[in-house]
């Protein structure tokens, strides 16, 4: 089970390299054909040749953009079902859910990320905000083959298999949709001057982020609250004021701050987009926060 696990996750990582690469010339190829055709339209017809018209060459760069989208998003597909294969043939291994980790957990926030992507791929038919979003899981793949990966007995504090599964779990949906979130709003900030290159109107990224939120913010919450009556159960108290709690609850009242700041305040557009964008990196210092800064989590 460990080796198929070990495979399936370096095919996932070739997986999500194609996807990235397909949606990066897909994204080239609109830029092309779009440029193609404000040539043809500032130029005399008389100097066009009859074989290679711009307008023919943007035809042809279209059809090479609609082919590289398919590609990308039939592979981003096939990297969500390696990961969940990598987790799921690790558990087996394992005998406990696989997060217990940084491999572990690099692999499943990775999984998080795609898994959301995905489902906001298929509600909007938006294929461009993955192209943030690839890159964030390759980057946690990656990181993920520098660390640790064997087996070993869980320490005393994470041998409750169930709250080791649900806690982890829905901290890893939590994750993955803040990096939709994030993705999303990096795209609507760098379109300073309304729609460019290609990339989804301002409207539909402004929704997906705020949708992205709704999705993590119950799940972010459920997190912490399952955390609290772990922390109970293994330490003794609710609430340690560990670093990684810390950062997990100034991550969920940012969180807070930004559906607060939508709903009573109206806060629409770049502000919005700006304030998830911190509740990524927010996200980050959560994930990262073990390593940096020690306390009770720094087993893992």
């Amino acid at each position: 089970m460990l080796s198929l696990s070990q495979y399936c996750f370096f095919a996932s990582i070739i997986a999500v390299s194609l996807a990235l690469v397909s949606y990066v010339f897909a994204f080239a190829s609109v830029r092309i054909a779009r440029s193609h055709v404000a040539l043809a339209i500032d130029t005399p017809a008389a100097t066009l040749t009859a074989n290679a018209s711009p307008t023919d060459m943007a035809t042809l760069e279209g059809a090479e953009s609609s082919n590289a989208i398919t590609f990308g998003i039939l592979t981003t597909w096939l990297a969500l079902g390696l990961l969940t294969a990598t987790l799921f043939f690790r558990w087996r291994a394992t005998g406990h859910g696989p997060f217990a980790n940084m491999y572990e957990f690099s692999i499943a926030f990775a999984w998080g990320a795609l898994l959301v992507n995905a489902y906001f791929l298929k509600r909007y038919r938006q294929w461009a905000v993955g192209v943030i979003v690839l890159p964030i899981a390759l980057a946690l793949l990656l990181y993920a083959t520098t660390v640790p990966s064997e087996i070993e007995p869980l320490v005393p504090a994470l041998q409750n298999n169930l709250l080791l599964t649900v806690h982890v779990a829905t901290a890893v949906i939590a994750y993955g949709a803040f990096a939709v979130g994030f993705a999303a709003g990096f795209l609507y900030v760098i379109q300073t001057n309304g729609p460019k290159w290609g990339l989804p109107d301002r409207t539909i990224l402004d929704d997906v982020s705020y949708r992205s939120m709704l999705v993590g913010y119950p799940f972010l919450t459920l997190t912490i609250v399952l955390g609290a009556i772990w922390a109970d159960i293994a330490w003794g108290k609710y609430w340690s004021w560990d670093p990684k709690e810390d950062a997990a609850l100034m991550t969920w009242i940012l969180c807070t701050a930004y559906l607060h700041a939508r709903g009573a305040r109206g806060w629409r557009g770049k502000r919005a987009a700006v304030l998830l964008m911190i509740v990524f990196i927010s996200t980050l210092f959560t994930y990262f926060g073990n390593l940096f800064f020690g306390g009770l989590h720094s087993y893992g």
